[in-house]
């Protein structure tokens, strides 16, 4: 009897945002459901659960992470095609999600391939199925409620666009709310039917107030005003496209509807973006965070020099013209302006003679501070099957291992049937095939092949930029400290390491590529600092290094983690040094190499070429502060 009965939802403690958010997504499943990120133990999955029981007219549609393809979308009746020799379409999960709660538990550790399937679907509403002789579509429009947590890897950004509502839930910090977390639980296992009953009042009276709400729902109207506020919140949030709007707009529905209103408030559009906006955030331009005092400053001269003005020609009687009063202000803002422009050069000059002093020190900086790093969750660019193992990377593989996610067609001799698809194909002719007292007649075009995933690791390359620049505010001291945390993540993930310094005029080899990520690590502890920037030998060094990997091992992942602040001023043959940086670059991107770029970058007057190398090496581009996981804005981000 106890596996019958769920915890009520009524009864969970200090989770109330997560509670209103599976509310609001009952009450208006235009919302688009919700995103539930949080560390184990913080009854995600009991809330979901506890929701559809107190639900009459919704069911909450479990996805398991081992699903397949066909159990998914649907397939052929294989009974009819046996029987009836007749092609039927058995519906899938997608059918019986339609009008109803998809829950996915652990979303993050979904396979790709379903991933796919289900942001095809989510955003066309729409099943349409093309296989096995069959052609058929249904509806297929479902709330999609997923729980995650966050240590175990991070979603695709399509697939996080596709939840309406964002959540990160703790576990609470009160010494009473967690004895009282205990208590209720212990009654609770002790008689799950008594305790149930203890809630019934309080659970019956929420559904009632859930129904009232999705009747007041029609009747919410949305005023030109608050519709102007929503749009001006997102585009302070800087978010692509214009799915947070509506989200917005479609969830203070929903709170107003809640509390039996007509009419949307500000503190309901507030409340929505809570909600709506922490996956959808992104960084806003430098020039947009922080508005320069010198922009400010020669106004507010101005304004005292206007009033001055003001003063002389009332004593004066005399009103002056438009002209009398431009011409004191321009010649003012052009003196604040030519004296910011020699502020500007004065640090440049000085940034330099401090520079040119690190370039001719030597020295070996301690590791800094060592974090849990953000996840790099690093995918293979290509489709191509690979027989490796680790942890880090999703891929196809043709062993007889890992998870089979679908079908395919055999090309040559076949080594692991997929029984399921094989029968499903054979099952519409058998009322046509002689069987010779064989139960099922299958033909040699019948057979199918299973299509398997596993986890493969990635072979990371550290360019490290070693150089004079590193040394000024011990920056290289915070630069070994983040390098040593994503040497620990890849030590987890099962990755391959190696390991490139460049300074002075060339670049060199620290490590080799192995799976020792102590040997790594003692590299880093013994490097010095100074001397000029080749990062044009940097990188090329490390093209070089991988090239040669990858032709000795066919299967592997080449990643490139460039660690610099991109300031290159040593070449390789007489160039300009960043051009040859830029050419390498180029070179590294249309080899298909992934490539990780982290800048260092903290003067006072930053010109950004690392950023620029990154977006000609199609790179992923952190500055060193992201890499700590609790200080990035809108946690969850998706790698590829």
């Amino acid at each position: 009897m106890k596996r019958n009965c769920v915890y009520p939802f009524v009864a969970v403690i200090s989770q109330e945002k997560v509670k209103k958010a599976l509310i609001l997504n009952v009450i208006n499943p235009s919302i688009g459901g919700v995103l539930i990120s949080g560390e184990k133990g913080t009854a995600k999955s009991t809330l979901v659960r506890g929701l559809a029981k107190l639900m009459n007219d919704m069911e909450v549609i479990d996805l398991p992470l081992n699903v397949t393809e066909d159990r998914l979308i649907g397939s052929i009746d294989m009974e009819k095609a046996l029987t009836q020799g007749e092609r039927s379409f058995e519906p899938g999960i997608l059918k019986e999600a339609n009008g109803n709660i998809l829950y996915v538990d652990e979303v993050n550790l979904l396979s790709e391939h379903i991933v796919n399937c289900l942001l095809e679907v989510s955003a066309s509403g729409v099943n349409h199925v093309e296989r096995e002789g069959i052609s058929f579509q249904h509806d297929s429009r479902f709330v999609l409620v997923g729980t995650m947590n966050p240590e175990e890897g991070s979603l695709r950004s399509q697939f996080l666009d596709r939840f309406g509502l964002y959540l990160e839930v703790k576990g609470s910090k009160d010494i009473i709310e967690r004895k009282e977390i205990i208590k209720r639980r212990l009654k609770y296992e002790e008689n799950p039917i008594g305790y149930i009953s203890v809630w019934k009042d309080e659970s019956d009276n929420l559904l009632k107030k859930i129904s009232k709400a999705k009747e007041y729902l029609l009747k919410v109207e949305v005023s030109d005003s608050i519709m102007k506020l929503t749009a001006e919140i997102v585009q302070e949030a800087n978010c692509a496209g214009h799915r947070a709007e509506l989200v917005i707009i479609e969830t203070a529905k929903a709170i107003a509807a809640f509390e039996n209103r007509k009419n949307i408030t500000i503190s309901d559009i507030k409340e929505a973006a809570e909600l709506a906006l922490p996956h959808r955030m992104r960084e806003l331009p430098s020039r947009m965070e922080e508005p320069e005092e010198s922009e400010q400053e020669p106004e507010e001269e101005n304004r005292e020099e206007s009033s001055e003005g003001n003063n002389d020609s009332t004593e004066d009687h005399e009103e002056p013209s438009y002209e009398s009063q431009e011409e004191p202000h321009k010649e003012e803002h052009n003196k604040e302006e030519e004296s910011l422009d020699n502020n500007l050069e004065d640090k440049k000059e000085e940034e330099n003679k401090n520079y040119n002093n690190n370039e001719e020190k030597e020295v070996i900086d301690d590791i800094g501070r060592i974090f849990t790093a953000k996840s790099l969750n690093i995918q293979p660019m290509d489709r191509k099957k690979r027989k490796g193992s680790g942890k880090r990377s999703r891929t196809k593989t043709d062993l007889i291992q890992g998870r089979y996610v679908r079908y395919s067609f055999p090309r040559e001799k076949i080594r692991d049937i997929a029984f399921d698809a094989t029968l499903r194909a054979a099952a519409p002719y058998q009322k046509l095939r002689e069987k010779n007292g064989l139960a099922v007649a299958i033909d040699k075009s019948d057979f199918r092949e299973k299509v398997r995933e596993k986890r493969t690791g990635s072979t990371i390359l550290f360019i490290v930029d070693a150089s004079g620049s590193m040394g000024a505010k011990k920056r290289m001291t915070a630069v070994k400290g983040a390098v040593v945390s994503l040497l620990t993540d890849a030590y987890e993930k099962r990755d391959k390491v190696g390991m490139i310094a460049f300074r002075k005029k060339e670049a060199e080899v620290l490590l080799g590529i192995t799976r020792s990520v102590e040997l790594a690590q003692k590299s880093l502890k013994t490097l010095p600092t100074g001397g000029k920037t080749p990062l044009a030998a940097g990188l090329s060094k490390g093209y070089e290094i991988l090239k040669a990997a990858k032709e000795k091992d066919r299967d592997m992942v080449p990643v490139i983690v460039l660690v610099s602040d991109g300031k290159a001023n040593s070449s390789i043959r007489g160039e300009d040094a960043f051009q040859e940086a830029i050419n390498m670059a180029n070179i590294i991107s249309k080899e298909g190499i992934q490539s990780i770029v982290i800048d260092t970058e903290q003067d006072f007057v930053k010109l950004g070429l690392a950023k620029e190398i990154a977006k000609t090496m199609n790179a992923k581009y952190y500055k060193l502060e992201e890499l700590e996981e609790r200080e990035i804005v809108g946690a969850v981000r998706q790698y590829v």
